[in-house]
């Protein structure tokens, strides 16, 4: 029995929650997350939904506002034909990277689990939101809101000045480029208005040298071949556009001919809206392994101040359990590595290198072995690191043989699998290298860029897939999306695929032949 003075001590009893009591939970644990994690989180705004409003924001990528498009109505009967099953449950939490950092909680759950997500997405994911590099670079969390605001209003405008099909056309197009619509790297300094002036200039020189057609057929000048002064004209004008360019939404954005104003401005809410999801997409390991690693170390310190009772922390045991579960490789629902059980291991690995290190950590990690400082490490990670470079730098020996993690050569000729990298000094480096690269998407998606298009000959726009490992693109995705960019480019548009090591060609598409 617990006893009437550890009792009220409590934040709460029993498994109904209320407004007061989410309160009441939400400023222990943020306390205790300033004061032992030493986490810095935006303002949070907490939002109780029901599982119909919970499959709804599934259907709209999981932001409060958004435009209206068929694939969102698609992806909500298919999440709630599952849901109706029982083939598939839902998320305890949704949480929006913005300032306040908007948190919504089911309103089924109990007030046991109302706390675990709050701990986890209130201050881990929160955290995490605002101080990695990726996102601070990549995203506005004070001004995304406004933004879909803005976007779903200026669409709705547009549907009923255009047309509902004339708008879903574009918006086809611009989601089926969403995954090649993103900057991978940072943008060199916009210029200053003196600068521009100057390049204006001499762009518009450059336009009116080239107008007509009849200066191509002068001879070349004297000293320079014809294939020499045709590299030039090529080169400058792939100055002048920016060339090569991996963005494609940017570039039909910027330089298509056929599109309209409203058209422009519905391509680039597609591909503001891709560059926000993309820092996501690189930190899922780090992401939800950092708001793992937090609420299970602010749940365990309310407990040890007596704070939550044994029956609330064995169901936040039992949640966060299967949260981490981890199915072995012949397991019918294993579908790949958890993040949540690999992000949480890291993590907490480093604590133990950092306060209880054996001879082989000091061996792998010499700065941070010993040290006991583990949360500055782990603050310096998660502001610092995206997945592939934190299981580059962090990966232990101990975890690499806790996980049964080996490597394995599988070339497409040899009748079976080798075991390339086992459990010794040198395959500890290899086995951490090749999970990393498997976590780095700017090599594991398609690399494709615009490489030429001559806007005042035959306006050509001619695409670039620099092929790895021999992988080409699948023939019926590539053909649609090409149809999509033209749509978007109006003219004829091609797609070679270059060998990357090499450089020879291996195959061309143009939708001339579509």
């Amino acid at each position: 029995m617990v006893s009437q003075a550890r009792k009220s001590e409590l934040l709460f009893s029993g498994s109904d929650w209320d407004f007061n009591k989410l309160s009441r939970v939400y400023d222990e644990i943020e306390a205790i997350g300033r004061e032992e994690l030493r986490l810095d989180i935006y303002p949070v705004q907490m939002e109780i939904i029901s599982s119909e409003q919970m499959l709804d924001a599934y259907s709209s990528i999981g932001m409060p506002l958004m435009y209206r498009h068929w694939s969102f109505g698609k992806r909500f009967l298919h999440d709630e034909l599952l849901y109706r099953k029982g083939a598939r449950g839902l998320a305890y939490e949704i949480v929006i990277n913005s300032n306040p950092c908007i948190v919504y909680l089911m309103e089924e759950n109990t007030m046991a689990l109302q706390a675990l997500v709050t701990a986890h997405a209130a201050l881990g994911h929160n955290h995490f939101f605002k101080n990695n590099h990726l996102f601070r670079q990549w995203t506005d969390a004070g001004g995304i809101l406004s933004y879909l605001d803005f976007a779903k209003s200026y669409i709705a405008r547009c549907e009923e000045r255009h047309g509902l099909a004339a708008v879903e056309a574009i918006l086809d197009s611009a989601h089926a480029l969403m995954e090649q619509g993103v900057f991978r790297y940072r943008r060199p300094p916009k210029l200053s208005s003196e600068q521009q002036r100057e390049g204006l200039r001499e762009r518009l020189e450059y336009e009116e040298r080239s107008f007509n057609d009849l200066w191509r057929t002068l001879p070349p000048s004297p000293g320079k071949s014809k294939l020499e002064a045709g590299d030039e004209i090529l080169a400058e004008r792939k100055k002048s556009l920016n060339l090569p360019e991996e963005n494609l939404l940017y570039f039909l954005e910027k330089n298509s001919l056929v599109l309209e104003p409203w058209q422009r401005e519905i391509v680039r809410i597609v591909r503001v809206i891709a560059q926000y999801f993309y820092p996501q997409r690189q930190t899922q390991v780090m992401n939800e392994g950092c708001a793992t690693f937090v609420h299970y170390t602010l749940m365990n310190t309310l407990f040890d101040r007596g704070r939550i009772g044994e029956g609330a922390m064995l169901e936040i045991l039992r949640n966060h359990s299967n949260v981490i579960f981890q199915p072995a490789y012949d397991d019918p629902r294993f579908s790949g590595i958890n993040p949540y059980a690999l992000g949480l291991d890291m993590m907490q690995d480093i604590q133990r290198i950092s306060t209880a290190p054996t001879a082989e950590d000091r061996d792998w990690f010499p700065d941070i072995a010993g040290r006991g400082d583990w949360r500055d490490t782990l603050l310096d990670a998660w502001a610092n690191h995206r997945d592939e470079s934190f299981i580059r730098q962090y990966l232990s020996p101990t975890l690499i043989r806790k996980w049964r993690l080996f490597v394995l050569a599988d070339g497409a000729d040899e009748p079976h699998y080798e075991v390339a990298s086992i459990h010794n000094e040198r395959g500890y480096a290899r086995i951490r290298s090749a999970l990393a690269q498997s976590y780095d998407i700017g090599a594991s998606r398609p690399d494709i860029q615009v490489v030429d298009v001559d806007l005042l000959g035959d306006r050509h726009l001619r695409l670039q897939h620099k092929v790895k490992d021999g992988v080409m693109l699948e023939a019926q995705g590539r053909d649609a999306t090409l149809r999509h960019i033209r749509n978007l480019w109006g003219y004829d548009v091609s797609l070679a695929a270059i060998d990357a090591g090499t450089g020879a060609m291996l195959s061309e598409r143009s939708t001339k032949e579509l």
